[in-house]
């Protein structure tokens, strides 16, 4: 069974910096891309940032030059290192990985329990 585990949420005041990552306990048979979304009260969760097996990355506007996704495909582990945080990046943050758990399987997208970040003006 594959669970994601996400950590390194907190409270930072406005312009710091946090790091999140995520976990992966368990194993996929394959990966095809591990992403972080974001959500508030009341608001539909939004695509953060994703990184796909190819190492190709995708940012939403409104993050592009101050969040970066990486991941150790050693560890299983996705990362999002986030600066210059703002008040409005206050939410909660979630990782998901779309992938196969086996090979007879089909895609599918798992999700983290999530982690929440507090900005402080």
């Amino acid at each position: 069974q594959v669970q994601l585990v996400e950590s390194g949420g907190g409270l930072v005041q406005a312009g710091g910096s946090l790091r999140l990552s995520c976990a992966v306990s368990g194993s996929f048979d394959s990966i095809i891309g591990m992403s972080w979304y974001r959500q508030v009260p009341g608001k539909q969760r939004e695509l953060v940032a994703s990184i796909r097996s190819s190492g190709t990355t995708n940012y939403a506007d409104s993050v592009k030059g101050r969040f970066t996704i990486s991941r150790d495909d050693a560890k299983d582990t996705v990362f999002l290192q986030m600066s210059s945080l703002k008040p409005e990046d206050r939410a909660v943050y979630y990782c998901a990985v779309v992938g196969r758990v086996a090979a007879w399987d089909s895609v599918n997208t798992y999700w983290g329990q999530g982690t929440q970040v507090t900005v402080s003006s």
